[in-house]
């Protein structure tokens, strides 16, 4: 019997283009499969009732469902850590993996491993978001060592709009923050179609150009063991530049130190 690699991913309830691009990604690798789990999740703002959407409790229930299709890992496949804090992508894992001993990651903490191994130090940050939450993003990665020394932003409230935003605008995006200069180019949504974008604007600016549905693909097939460099034409992310690190310390407390 061949084994099947299952990814679960935990998708915020009004996202529409991270479930048909995380399964073309995996196209290349028939032996992976990605699974989907939804919670409520339909403005991106920084008031008291949008931030709630994002408490813990929501989430675990998503992953508890999860978790019975009995998958190898658990992605947050959003980007909500951006403005409230690496650390509670941190808390969220470790509160995934003991409510259900499966492996965790998200978006986020993968942008910040991807930034950490491969020397990036100023970002130039793409988002649909509005202002605010754009200065909050920034705020919190400058804190923790990465500059976002240029930035586009849409102006979206509406986690729906997201997905609208076309191709062509998101590249005029990147090229911009390009032009003003960073080490790499972070588009930081997973409702906004990127991905399909990168390696072509790779060629085109000469930087890494690092989309969230991509660092959570990334970071979920590392977590399982899958060699990634099978998905060509998805940016050089899957080209083996950036080594991955170790499993969390809660991982390797479930596991051990062969997780």
């Amino acid at each position: 019997m061949v084994h099947t690699v299952r990814l679960g991913m935990l998708t915020p309830s009004s996202n529409t283009v991270l479930e048909p691009v995380t399964t073309a990604m995996l196209s290349a690798l028939p032996e992976v499969s990605a699974h989907f789990s939804r919670f409520k999740v339909t403005e991106i703002a920084l008031s008291e009732q949008a931030l709630g959407q994002f408490d813990d409790s929501e989430i675990l229930r998503a992953a508890e469902l999860i978790a019975h299709a009995k998958v190898d890992v658990i992605a947050w496949n959003g980007t909500s850590a951006s403005w409230l804090g690496f650390d509670r992508d941190e808390r969220l894992c470790e509160r995934i993996t003991e409510a259900t001993g499966i492996a965790a990651c998200t978006s986020v903490l993968a942008f910040r491993e991807i930034f950490e191994a491969s020397g990036v130090r100023t970002v130039g940050l793409v988002t649909p978001y509005l202002a605010d939450v754009q200065a909050r993003i920034m705020a919190n990665w400058g804190a923790s060592g990465f500059t976002c020394s240029a930035e586009r932003h849409y102006g979206l409230q509406d986690n729906f709009s997201f997905a609208e935003v076309t191709e062509a605008e998101v590249s005029g995006m990147v090229r911009a923050v390009a032009r003003q200069g960073c080490d790499a180019v972070a588009v930081v949504c997973t409702n906004m179609c990127a991905a399909p974008l990168a390696a072509a604007l790779e060629q085109e600016l000469g930087i890494p150009v690092y989309d969230s549905i991509a660092t959570t693909v990334w970071k979920s097939l590392t977590l399982a063991g899958v060699e990634t460099a099978p998905l060509q034409g998805w940016g050089s992310l899957f080209a083996g530049s950036v080594r991955p690190h170790g499993a969390s310390r809660m991982t390797r407390q479930m596991f051990g130190d062969n997780a």
